[in-house]
Parts: C-alpha cells; sequence; structure tokens
C-alpha cells in the first residue's frame, strides 16, 4: 500500500475525510488509481479486496465526487504557466448514453491549458471555454484551431470586445497535438462506459486532466516529491 507522505491535513479535506470513516491511506489511493489508470470502480473493488480491504464500488465513486474538487483546487494555485500559443479542440464524452463535449487546449510544447465538459458544441459553449482559459492563464498570442465555425465565431465574438485581439489560425495539421492529447484522457474513460451524471462526468474528467497535468509535469512543487503519486498526494497533504 502506498504511504500518504504526511498525516496533519488542511482543514478542508480533514473535514470531508472525517466524513467518510475510512482509513486515509485507502481512500486517496483509490482516488489516484481511478483517475490515473483505465480502471473501473467494479476494477477498484476488486484489488482493494485482493489486498484484504472491503470497499464497496459504491464508496470509491463516493471518495471521488467528495476529494476530486479539493484536489482540482490546490492543482490550480501551483499549476505550471503555460506558453501563448494555444491548440484548442473538442472531443466526445458520453453522459446518459448521450454524446456531450469536452473542450481542451494545449500549448506549444503540449502542456494542458485548459479543459471545460459543455453539453453542446455551439458558439456559446465554445466562448465559455476560451474566457475560462483566458482567466485562469492569461491571455495568448495565438490560438490554432480546426475548421469550426463555432470556434471560429466565439473567437472572433471576443476579439471584438479586446483593444489587442487574439491572432486566430485555422489549421488542422497544427492541430494534431491537442488530438493526440485527447487519446490519454480517453484511454482512462474507456473501461467507466460513459457517465452517469453530467455534475460526476465533469468532477470525474477533472480528476484525470489533473493527474495528466502532473505527468506532464505541470505541478510547481517544492522538489521533494519523488514520484507522480507523490506529487498528486502533495496537493491535499
Amino acid at each position: 500500500m502506498t504511504k500518504t507522505p504526511r498525516t496533519t491535513l488542511p482543514p478542508g479535506i480533514a473535514r470531508v475525510l472525517k466524513r467518510l470513516h475510512y482509513p486515509l491511506d485507502v481512500i486517496l489511493l483509490c482516488v489516484r488509481w481511478y483517475v490515473a489508470y483505465s480502471l473501473s470502480l467494479r476494477d477498484l473493488e476488486e484489488m482493494m479486496a485482493e489486498r484484504g480491504f472491503e470497499v464497496d464500488h459504491s464508496s470509491v465513486h463516493r471518495w471521488v465526487i467528495k476529494l476530486v474538487p479539493l484536489f482540482e483546487k490546490a492543482f490550480r494555485k501551483h499549476k505550471r504557466p503555460v506558453g501563448r500559443s494555444w491548440r484548442m479542440d473538442e472531443t466526445y464524452v458520453k453522459v446518459k448514453g448521450q454524446w456531450k463535449y469536452l473542450y481542451r487546449a494545449v500549448d506549444r510544447d503540449g502542456n494542458t491549458v485548459d479543459f471545460l465538459l459543455r453539453a453542446r458544441r455551439d458558439k456559446v459553449a465554445a466562448r465559455r471555454y476560451f474566457e475560462k482559459a483566458i482567466d485562469r492563464n492569461g491571455e495568448p498570442e495565438v490560438i490554432t484551431i480546426d475548421k469550426s465555425g463555432a470556434n471560429l465565431a466565439a473567437l472572433e465574438a471576443i476579439n471584438a470586445e479586446r483593444q489587442t485581439p487574439i491572432r486566430i489560425r485555422q489549421n488542422k495539421y497544427l492541430n494534431n497535438v491537442v488530438e493526440q492529447d485527447h487519446r490519454a484522457i480517453k484511454r482512462i474513460i474507456r473501461p467507466m462506459m460513459g457517465f452517469k451524471d453530467f455534475r460526476c462526468a465533469r468532477i470525474i474528467l477533472s480528476g484525470i486532466e489533473i493527474m495528466h497535468m502532473i505527468r506532464k509535469g505541470q505541478l510547481i512543487d517544492d522538489g521533494s516529491a519523488q514520484t507522480v503519486a507523490d506529487r498528486f498526494y502533495s496537493l491535499v497533504m
């Protein structure tokens, strides 16, 4: 069993864990494995049973939904700055049997800029994504998109309100880097067989994105964390 680095917890996560009534190591391990690897909730239930822990798959799901927002909040405070040349695209995610849209962007070096799950693929959704990404990561010099009219319309609407417009490129070849990056996220969610609830999908996807960014070295830490697991745990320890 992977050990957590410290036993002194921030008040926020301490309150959550107190209500979950389970060993800290088991809870954090299950949460990390679920967002880091291609595993279903029942896979984790079986894996914990092999280690002598009776953990129901519904309990793992509850832990993920409770804790991932705390991990995301901590990660946002320590996320490395991204470059000013972005590649943006959206990919499909099934929620309650219907396709929803995960908007994502990476910079020229492949670092994740931001992500946002939306129910629709249109100008309103694209603009909400761009505004969120700019607010959190600063203004880019250029954004590369595909031939999507909705994404182009959203950027043009944003530029109409700015003194210094963002340069827009529509080039599918240059967008290969973000399309390849989608695969890391889709690989993790494949065993989940679709999400049952939009809110839960949003939370779980944020956990997967955080772990993906940690693997890419996008977390600023003090250098004491030796592994990806240590860096993940350091967000709440």
